[in-house]
Protein backbone atom coordinates (compact mmCIF):
# COMPACT_ATOMS: atom_id res chain seq x y z
CA UNK A 1 0.00 0.00 0.00
CA UNK A 2 2.79 2.50 0.43
CA UNK A 3 4.26 1.64 -2.99
CA UNK A 4 0.43 2.87 -4.32
CA UNK A 5 0.49 5.81 -2.46
CA UNK A 6 3.95 6.57 -3.62
CA UNK A 7 3.00 5.75 -6.91
CA UNK A 8 -0.31 8.13 -6.76
CA UNK A 9 2.10 11.25 -4.81
CA UNK A 10 4.16 10.23 -8.56
CA UNK A 11 1.08 11.55 -10.65
CA UNK A 12 0.34 14.16 -8.83
CA UNK A 13 3.25 15.77 -9.45
CA UNK A 14 3.93 14.61 -12.92
CA UNK A 15 0.46 14.84 -14.35
CA UNK A 16 -1.00 16.95 -11.78
CA UNK A 17 -3.70 15.08 -10.53
CA UNK A 18 -6.41 16.61 -8.60
CA UNK A 19 -7.00 15.85 -4.96
CA UNK A 20 -9.99 15.94 -2.70
CA UNK A 21 -10.72 15.04 1.27
CA UNK A 22 -12.64 12.53 2.31
CA UNK A 23 -14.35 12.20 5.58
CA UNK A 24 -15.34 8.47 6.43
CA UNK A 25 -17.63 7.56 9.11
CA UNK A 26 -16.74 3.17 9.66
CA UNK A 27 -18.52 1.20 11.62
CA UNK A 28 -15.73 -0.96 13.77
CA UNK A 29 -16.19 -4.44 15.64
CA UNK A 30 -13.58 -6.29 16.80
CA UNK A 31 -15.42 -9.25 17.39
CA UNK A 32 -17.62 -11.55 19.66
CA UNK A 33 -17.84 -10.19 23.37
CA UNK A 34 -16.94 -6.79 21.74
CA UNK A 35 -19.25 -3.34 21.24
CA UNK A 36 -19.15 -2.19 17.95
CA UNK A 37 -18.46 1.66 17.66
CA UNK A 38 -18.06 4.43 14.66
CA UNK A 39 -15.14 5.87 14.13
CA UNK A 40 -14.60 8.98 11.75
CA UNK A 41 -11.22 8.79 9.14
CA UNK A 42 -10.06 12.31 7.09
CA UNK A 43 -7.89 11.06 4.08
CA UNK A 44 -6.75 12.54 0.82
CA UNK A 45 -7.45 11.01 -1.91
CA UNK A 46 -7.60 11.53 -6.04
CA UNK A 47 -10.61 13.05 -7.01
CA UNK A 48 -10.71 9.80 -9.22
CA UNK A 49 -11.12 7.86 -6.18
CA UNK A 50 -13.55 5.11 -5.26
CA UNK A 51 -14.46 4.00 -1.60
CA UNK A 52 -12.28 1.13 -1.66
CA UNK A 53 -9.86 3.83 -2.46
CA UNK A 54 -10.63 5.65 0.52
CA UNK A 55 -10.77 2.82 2.48
CA UNK A 56 -7.15 1.42 1.01
CA UNK A 57 -5.34 5.31 2.23
CA UNK A 58 -7.31 4.64 5.60
CA UNK A 59 -5.65 1.86 6.07
CA UNK A 60 -2.79 2.31 4.37
CA UNK A 61 -2.17 5.41 6.86
CA UNK A 62 -4.16 5.89 9.48
CA UNK A 63 -5.28 2.48 10.80
CA UNK A 64 -3.89 -0.50 9.97
CA UNK A 65 -6.09 -2.92 12.04
CA UNK A 66 -9.29 -1.65 9.81
CA UNK A 67 -10.20 -5.27 8.22
CA UNK A 68 -12.44 -5.34 4.92
CA UNK A 69 -12.39 -7.39 1.96
CA UNK A 70 -10.86 -6.73 -1.51
CA UNK A 71 -9.60 -8.23 -4.97
CA UNK A 72 -9.92 -7.49 -8.64
CA UNK A 73 -11.03 -3.97 -7.83
CA UNK A 74 -13.03 -3.74 -11.06
CA UNK A 75 -16.34 -5.01 -9.41
CA UNK A 76 -15.98 -8.75 -10.93
CA UNK A 77 -15.08 -10.64 -7.77
CA UNK A 78 -17.75 -9.41 -5.78
CA UNK A 79 -15.55 -9.38 -2.52
CA UNK A 80 -15.82 -5.42 -1.20
CA UNK A 81 -19.80 -6.13 -0.67
CA UNK A 82 -19.97 -3.43 2.43
CA UNK A 83 -22.89 -0.79 3.40
CA UNK A 84 -22.67 2.66 2.68
CA UNK A 85 -25.61 4.76 4.27
CA UNK A 86 -27.28 1.69 5.25
CA UNK A 87 -27.39 0.22 1.67
CA UNK A 88 -25.46 -2.26 0.00
CA UNK A 89 -22.63 -1.27 -2.32
CA UNK A 90 -19.52 -2.36 -3.79
CA UNK A 91 -16.63 -0.63 -2.46
CA UNK A 92 -14.89 -0.52 -5.80
CA UNK A 93 -17.43 0.59 -7.70
CA UNK A 94 -18.86 3.19 -5.59
CA UNK A 95 -17.19 7.24 -6.71
CA UNK A 96 -16.48 9.28 -3.31
CA UNK A 97 -16.67 12.15 -5.60
CA UNK A 98 -20.40 13.30 -5.72
CA UNK A 99 -20.40 12.87 -1.57
CA UNK A 100 -17.89 15.29 -0.96
CA UNK A 101 -19.15 17.49 -3.79
CA UNK A 102 -22.23 17.53 -1.65
CA UNK A 103 -20.93 17.74 1.39
CA UNK A 104 -21.92 14.68 2.80
CA UNK A 105 -20.16 11.85 5.24
CA UNK A 106 -20.59 8.86 4.76
CA UNK A 107 -21.19 5.85 6.65
CA UNK A 108 -19.94 2.70 6.30
CA UNK A 109 -20.81 -0.33 8.03
CA UNK A 110 -20.89 -4.35 7.17
CA UNK A 111 -23.23 -5.95 5.27
CA UNK A 112 -26.65 -6.85 6.51
CA UNK A 113 -28.34 -10.55 7.23
CA UNK A 114 -25.08 -12.07 7.31
CA UNK A 115 -22.66 -12.74 10.62
CA UNK A 116 -20.36 -10.43 11.50
CA UNK A 117 -16.11 -11.59 11.73
CA UNK A 118 -14.66 -7.80 12.17
CA UNK A 119 -15.24 -5.18 10.78
CA UNK A 120 -16.96 -4.57 7.59
CA UNK A 121 -15.70 -8.45 7.07
CA UNK A 122 -19.04 -10.66 7.28
CA UNK A 123 -18.91 -14.55 7.13
CA UNK A 124 -20.73 -15.59 3.95
CA UNK A 125 -20.12 -19.05 4.99
CA UNK A 126 -24.61 -18.76 5.86
CA UNK A 127 -24.63 -17.60 1.94
CA UNK A 128 -22.82 -20.08 0.79
CA UNK A 129 -24.25 -22.83 2.14
CA UNK A 130 -27.95 -21.59 0.79
CA UNK A 131 -26.54 -21.22 -3.04
CA UNK A 132 -25.26 -25.02 -2.71
CA UNK A 133 -28.65 -25.74 -1.38
CA UNK A 134 -30.36 -25.29 -4.84
CA UNK A 135 -28.10 -27.37 -6.52
CA UNK A 136 -25.81 -24.85 -8.72
CA UNK A 137 -24.96 -26.52 -11.92
CA UNK A 138 -26.27 -28.25 -14.88
CA UNK A 139 -28.16 -31.77 -14.36
CA UNK A 140 -29.28 -33.06 -17.93
CA UNK A 141 -31.14 -35.42 -16.29
CA UNK A 142 -30.06 -38.87 -17.46
CA UNK A 143 -29.21 -37.77 -21.06
CA UNK A 144 -25.68 -38.26 -22.09
CA UNK A 145 -23.91 -35.15 -22.99
CA UNK A 146 -23.17 -35.17 -26.75
CA UNK A 147 -19.37 -35.93 -27.64
CA UNK A 148 -19.58 -32.69 -29.30
CA UNK A 149 -21.67 -30.13 -27.64
CA UNK A 150 -25.06 -28.77 -27.43
CA UNK A 151 -26.82 -26.79 -29.58
CA UNK A 152 -28.05 -23.59 -27.53
CA UNK A 153 -29.56 -20.51 -29.65
CA UNK A 154 -29.58 -16.85 -28.92
CA UNK A 155 -33.16 -16.39 -27.66
CA UNK A 156 -32.64 -19.70 -25.69
CA UNK A 157 -29.38 -17.98 -24.27
CA UNK A 158 -30.91 -14.92 -23.51
CA UNK A 159 -33.58 -16.45 -20.88
CA UNK A 160 -31.19 -16.84 -18.47
CA UNK A 161 -28.61 -13.75 -19.46
CA UNK A 162 -29.13 -11.49 -16.51
CA UNK A 163 -28.86 -14.22 -13.84
CA UNK A 164 -25.72 -15.38 -15.65
CA UNK A 165 -24.24 -12.16 -14.35
CA UNK A 166 -24.38 -12.59 -10.64
CA UNK A 167 -20.90 -12.28 -9.09
CA UNK A 168 -22.17 -13.53 -5.35
CA UNK A 169 -21.24 -10.53 -3.59
CA UNK A 170 -24.15 -10.32 -1.44
CA UNK A 171 -25.76 -7.17 -1.95
CA UNK A 172 -29.10 -8.61 -2.27
CA UNK A 173 -28.71 -10.84 0.55
CA UNK A 174 -27.76 -7.81 2.69
CA UNK A 175 -30.64 -6.00 1.79
CA UNK A 176 -33.55 -8.89 1.75
CA UNK A 177 -36.73 -8.32 4.25
CA UNK A 178 -37.46 -11.43 4.37
CA UNK A 179 -34.14 -13.35 5.38
CA UNK A 180 -34.16 -10.61 7.86
CA UNK A 181 -37.35 -12.02 9.31
CA UNK A 182 -36.82 -15.43 8.49
CA UNK A 183 -32.97 -16.42 8.00
CA UNK A 184 -33.70 -19.93 6.85
CA UNK A 185 -35.05 -17.97 3.23
CA UNK A 186 -33.15 -19.13 0.54
CA UNK A 187 -32.54 -15.54 -0.58
CA UNK A 188 -32.62 -13.91 -3.56
CA UNK A 189 -28.53 -14.54 -4.39
CA UNK A 190 -29.72 -18.23 -4.59
CA UNK A 191 -33.17 -18.20 -6.15
CA UNK A 192 -31.67 -16.01 -8.80
CA UNK A 193 -29.09 -18.65 -9.09
CA UNK A 194 -31.64 -21.17 -9.15
CA UNK A 195 -33.90 -19.73 -11.91
CA UNK A 196 -29.88 -19.50 -14.21
CA UNK A 197 -30.06 -23.53 -14.19
CA UNK A 198 -33.86 -23.75 -14.24
CA UNK A 199 -34.51 -21.46 -17.29
CA UNK A 200 -31.00 -23.39 -18.78
CA UNK A 201 -32.51 -25.50 -21.96
CA UNK A 202 -29.54 -28.10 -21.27
CA UNK A 203 -30.85 -28.70 -17.68
CA UNK A 204 -33.46 -31.70 -17.34
CA UNK A 205 -34.41 -31.13 -13.88
CA UNK A 206 -36.25 -28.61 -13.52
CA UNK A 207 -39.64 -29.80 -12.08
CA UNK A 208 -37.58 -31.32 -9.78
CA UNK A 209 -36.14 -28.42 -8.67
CA UNK A 210 -39.38 -26.14 -8.82
CA UNK A 211 -41.00 -28.89 -6.33
CA UNK A 212 -38.11 -28.02 -4.04
CA UNK A 213 -37.78 -24.16 -4.46
CA UNK A 214 -41.93 -24.20 -3.92
CA UNK A 215 -41.65 -25.77 -0.65
CA UNK A 216 -40.67 -23.77 2.92
CA UNK A 217 -38.36 -20.64 2.91
CA UNK A 218 -38.34 -21.21 -0.97
CA UNK A 219 -40.18 -18.99 -3.71
CA UNK A 220 -43.24 -17.68 -2.09
CA UNK A 221 -41.31 -16.20 0.90
CA UNK A 222 -40.52 -13.13 -0.82
CA UNK A 223 -42.09 -10.27 0.47
CA UNK A 224 -41.79 -8.47 -3.18
CA UNK A 225 -39.88 -5.60 -1.40
CA UNK A 226 -37.35 -5.27 -4.48
CA UNK A 227 -34.58 -3.80 -2.90
CA UNK A 228 -32.28 -6.64 -3.90
CA UNK A 229 -32.97 -5.36 -7.49
CA UNK A 230 -32.29 -1.83 -6.54
CA UNK A 231 -28.67 -2.48 -4.62
CA UNK A 232 -27.32 -5.39 -7.10
CA UNK A 233 -24.29 -4.11 -8.95
CA UNK A 234 -24.79 -6.00 -11.92
CA UNK A 235 -28.38 -5.96 -12.95
CA UNK A 236 -29.22 -9.30 -12.36
CA UNK A 237 -32.56 -8.01 -10.45
CA UNK A 238 -33.02 -11.13 -8.22
CA UNK A 239 -36.51 -10.54 -7.77
CA UNK A 240 -37.26 -10.50 -11.12
CA UNK A 241 -35.54 -14.32 -10.84
CA UNK A 242 -37.91 -14.98 -8.35
CA UNK A 243 -40.93 -14.19 -10.24
CA UNK A 244 -39.54 -16.44 -13.39
CA UNK A 245 -39.63 -19.08 -11.33
CA UNK A 246 -42.99 -18.59 -9.89
CA UNK A 247 -44.12 -18.33 -13.10
CA UNK A 248 -42.33 -21.90 -14.21
CA UNK A 249 -43.70 -23.33 -11.14
CA UNK A 250 -47.19 -22.44 -12.22
CA UNK A 251 -46.81 -23.76 -15.74
CA UNK A 252 -45.59 -27.45 -13.84
CA UNK A 253 -48.66 -27.34 -11.86
CA UNK A 254 -46.64 -26.75 -9.00
CA UNK A 255 -48.88 -24.49 -6.71
CA UNK A 256 -49.52 -26.00 -3.21
CA UNK A 257 -47.74 -24.08 -0.98
CA UNK A 258 -50.05 -20.86 0.56
CA UNK A 259 -48.08 -18.32 -1.29
CA UNK A 260 -48.65 -19.97 -4.78
CA UNK A 261 -52.51 -20.17 -4.10
CA UNK A 262 -52.10 -16.69 -2.67
CA UNK A 263 -50.87 -15.59 -6.13
CA UNK A 264 -53.01 -17.32 -7.61
CA UNK A 265 -56.06 -16.23 -6.67
CA UNK A 266 -54.70 -12.31 -7.53
CA UNK A 267 -54.51 -14.02 -10.81
CA UNK A 268 -57.78 -15.53 -10.65
CA UNK A 269 -59.14 -12.41 -9.77
CA UNK A 270 -57.91 -10.18 -12.19
CA UNK A 271 -59.42 -12.05 -15.02
CA UNK A 272 -62.81 -12.39 -13.37
CA UNK A 273 -63.19 -8.40 -12.89
CA UNK A 274 -60.23 -6.92 -13.24
CA UNK A 275 -59.61 -6.36 -9.66
CA UNK A 276 -58.51 -8.50 -6.42
CA UNK A 277 -61.42 -9.59 -4.94
CA UNK A 278 -59.85 -9.81 -1.54
CA UNK A 279 -62.99 -11.52 0.26
CA UNK A 280 -61.63 -14.45 -1.79
CA UNK A 281 -58.22 -13.87 -1.04
CA UNK A 282 -57.94 -15.30 2.75
CA UNK A 283 -59.88 -19.20 1.90
CA UNK A 284 -58.54 -19.48 -1.14
CA UNK A 285 -55.00 -19.27 -0.06
CA UNK A 286 -55.28 -21.01 3.73
CA UNK A 287 -58.64 -22.45 2.98
CA UNK A 288 -62.38 -22.87 4.24
CA UNK A 289 -61.29 -24.15 7.48
CA UNK A 290 -58.55 -21.86 8.36
CA UNK A 291 -60.12 -18.99 6.91
CA UNK A 292 -63.14 -19.64 9.30
CA UNK A 293 -60.64 -19.19 12.84
CA UNK A 294 -60.14 -16.23 11.41
CA UNK A 295 -63.71 -15.07 11.03
CA UNK A 296 -63.55 -12.49 14.18
CA UNK A 297 -60.85 -10.63 13.03
CA UNK A 298 -62.26 -10.31 9.58
CA UNK A 299 -65.57 -8.68 11.54
CA UNK A 300 -62.92 -6.04 13.34
CA UNK A 301 -61.96 -5.13 9.84
CA UNK A 302 -65.57 -5.06 8.66
CA UNK A 303 -66.40 -2.72 11.36
CA UNK A 304 -63.89 -0.21 10.37
CA UNK A 305 -64.86 -0.40 6.96
CA UNK A 306 -62.00 -2.61 5.68
CA UNK A 307 -64.04 -5.70 4.16
CA UNK A 308 -65.42 -4.61 0.77
CA UNK A 309 -69.30 -5.81 -0.42
CA UNK A 310 -68.43 -9.59 -1.30
CA UNK A 311 -71.63 -9.41 -3.07
CA UNK A 312 -70.83 -6.42 -5.08
CA UNK A 313 -67.24 -7.14 -5.96
CA UNK A 314 -65.56 -4.80 -8.00
CA UNK A 315 -65.49 -4.97 -11.53
CA UNK A 316 -63.51 -3.03 -14.36
CA UNK A 317 -65.29 -1.09 -16.95
CA UNK A 318 -64.72 -2.27 -19.74
CA UNK A 319 -63.59 -6.21 -18.43
CA UNK A 320 -63.49 -7.59 -21.79
CA UNK A 321 -60.75 -5.84 -22.61
CA UNK A 322 -59.10 -7.04 -19.38
CA UNK A 323 -59.79 -10.70 -20.81
CA UNK A 324 -58.25 -10.44 -23.85
CA UNK A 325 -55.03 -8.47 -22.49
CA UNK A 326 -55.43 -11.69 -19.95
CA UNK A 327 -55.69 -14.50 -23.14
CA UNK A 328 -53.07 -12.47 -25.54
CA UNK A 329 -50.25 -12.96 -21.99
CA UNK A 330 -51.04 -16.57 -22.29
CA UNK A 331 -51.09 -16.96 -25.79
CA UNK A 332 -47.43 -15.97 -25.40
CA UNK A 333 -46.29 -17.65 -22.94
CA UNK A 334 -43.89 -21.34 -23.83
CA UNK A 335 -46.16 -23.85 -23.32
CA UNK A 336 -42.99 -26.30 -22.66
CA UNK A 337 -40.23 -25.97 -22.10
CA UNK A 338 -37.28 -26.23 -24.95
CA UNK A 339 -34.49 -28.47 -24.27
CA UNK A 340 -31.37 -27.78 -26.12
CA UNK A 341 -30.12 -29.97 -29.84
CA UNK A 342 -27.43 -32.17 -29.86
CA UNK A 343 -24.93 -30.92 -32.53
CA UNK A 344 -24.34 -33.34 -35.30
CA UNK A 345 -22.35 -36.13 -34.81
CA UNK A 346 -18.74 -34.51 -36.63
CA UNK A 347 -20.17 -30.99 -36.52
Amino acid sequence: MAIENAHLTTLQGAYDVELMEVTLRVRRYAGEGSRPETRSYTVEVATTATLLDALDVVKDKLDGTLAYRKSCRMAVCGSCGMRMDGGAVLACKTAMKPFVDAGHVVTVSPMGNLPVIKDLVVDMAPFWQKVHAVKPFLDTGGVDDPETEWRVTPRQSALIAKESLCIMCGCCVSECNSMDSDPDFLGPAALAKAYRFVGDVRDGDARERLKELSGAHGIWDCTRCYFCNQRCPKGVDPRDAIAKLGGEAFREGIARDEGAKHAKVFVQSTYKGGYLRETELVPKTIGPIAAIQQLPFAFQLARAGKVPNPLAPHKAKDNAEVKRLWKLLEAQAPKHRERATRAPEGA
